[in-house]
C-alpha cells in the first residue's frame, strides 16, 4: 500500500500545465493520502448532471467513468448525477442513479475516510454552487473531503479546451460553439471563451448559448460580420442529450437556414473527446494534491500582518 501511494504522488507531481497553474494564490499543495492511516479508505466519487439518453450516456459518462477508473485504479471510483428531474425519469426506465449527497452518506457508511469529488460541470455556474453547499454539508463527516474544479476554472483551461476543440471544427465556413447558458453573471465565462477564441486566431469560431450570453442574436451578427455562410453547430455541453438534439440539431439549425446559411451539425458531446476527459482528469490529480485556500483565513493573515 505504501508503494502504490508514493507511485500515486510521482504521478501527482507530474501533472500537465493546466493543473500547475491552479497553484498561485487560491490552492495549497496538500496530498490526500499523507494524512491516511491504517483502516482509512479513499474513494473518487464522479459527478454528472446526468441524461436520459442511453446513446451519449455509454459515449459519455460511461466512457469517461471506465477512463478514470483505469487512471485512479487505487480509488474507489463511484458516480452521482445531480439533476433530480433526469433522475426521475431514468428510474421510470429502470436505470437507478443517485444524487451527490446520497453518494456520500453510501460512502460514509461504508468506511470511506477520505473522498475527492469531481464535478463534470463546464463552469462555475448554478450546478457548481449547488453541488459546493452539499458537499460543504457532508464535510464533518469525513477526515478529508475534496471538491475538484469544472471544466473551466483558470485561464490555462480555457487554453486547454480550446485546443482540444478546435480541431473539430471547418475551415471551409464557420463553427458556432452552443453552450447551455446560465441566468447568473457566471454566463460571462462563455464570452470570455468567446474572446480567447478571437485572441488566439481563431476568428471564424463563435460562442452562443441557449439559456445565457452570447444570446443566438449576439452570436448571429458576429457571425453575418464574418461574411460566412456554411455553419457548423457544435454543443458545447458534456452530453449530446435534449439541448443538442432539440435546441441546436432542431431551432438553431432551422433558424439560421432561414437567414440563409448552410448549417450542419457536429453530434458529439465534450464527453466524448478523449483531450477533454484528459482535462478532467488532470483536475483529479490536482485535487488530490492540493487543498483551496480559504478566503477569510487569508484576510486574517493580511489583518494580523504589520504594514
Amino acid at each position: 500500500m505504501i508503494l502504490k501511494r508514493i507511485v500515486l504522488l510521482l504521478v501527482l507531481l507530474s501533472v500537465g500545465l493546466s493543473g500547475r497553474a491552479h497553484d498561485s494564490g487560491n490552492f495549497v499543495a496538500s496530498d490526500l493520502f499523507a494524512s491516511m492511516r491504517s483502516g482509512d479508505k479513499a474513494a473518487l466519487l464522479m459527478v454528472y448532471f446526468g441524461t436520459t439518453h442511453d446513446d451519449t450516456r455509454a459515449r459519455t459518462i460511461d466512457a469517461l467513468n471506465e477512463r478514470v477508473r483505469k487512471e485512479f485504479k487505487d480509488l474507489e471510483v463511484r458516480e452521482a448525477w445531480t439533476s433530480r428531474i433526469v433522475i426521475r425519469r431514468i428510474k421510470a426506465q429502470g436505470v437507478e442513479r443517485i444524487d451527490p449527497a446520497w453518494a456520500l452518506d453510501q460512502l460514509e457508511k461504508e468506511g470511506y475516510t477520505h473522498v475527492v469529488v469531481q464535478p463534470t460541470n463546464l463552469i462555475e455556474g448554478v450546478e457548481m454552487e449547488a453541488l459546493r453547499r452539499e458537499v460543504r454539508a457532508m464535510q464533518d463527516r469525513f477526515k478529508d473531503l475534496r471538491l475538484g474544479n469544472p471544466l473551466l476554472y483558470a485561464p490555462e483551461d480555457y487554453e486547454a479546451v480550446i485546443d482540444a476543440i478546435v480541431r473539430n471544427g471547418v475551415k471551409d465556413g464557420a463553427t458556432v460553439w452552443v453552450g447551455h447558458g446560465t441566468y447568473t453573471p457566471t454566463t460571462a465565462q462563455y464570452a470570455m471563451l468567446d474572446y480567447m477564441l478571437e485572441e488566439k486566431g481563431f476568428m471564424n469560431h463563435f460562442v452562443g448559448t441557449i439559456e445565457g450570453y452570447p444570446t443566438f442574436d449576439t452570436m448571429e451578427r458576429r457571425l453575418r460580420a464574418s461574411g460566412e455562410r456554411k455553419v457548423l453547430l457544435m454543443p458545447f455541453m458534456f452530453v449530446a442529450g435534449d439541448h443538442a438534439k432539440n435546441d441546436i440539431a432542431g431551432e438553431w439549425k432551422e433558424e439560421l437556414e432561414k437567414r440563409g446559411y448552410q448549417v450542419h451539425v457536429f453530434m458529439e458531446g465534450l464527453g466524448q473527446n478523449p483531450d477533454i476527459q484528459r482535462i478532467f482528469i488532470e483536475h483529479i490529480r490536482f485535487t488530490i494534491a492540493h487543498k483551496p485556500i480559504d478566503i477569510l483565513d487569508k484576510k486574517k493573515e493580511y489583518a494580523a500582518k504589520k504594514d
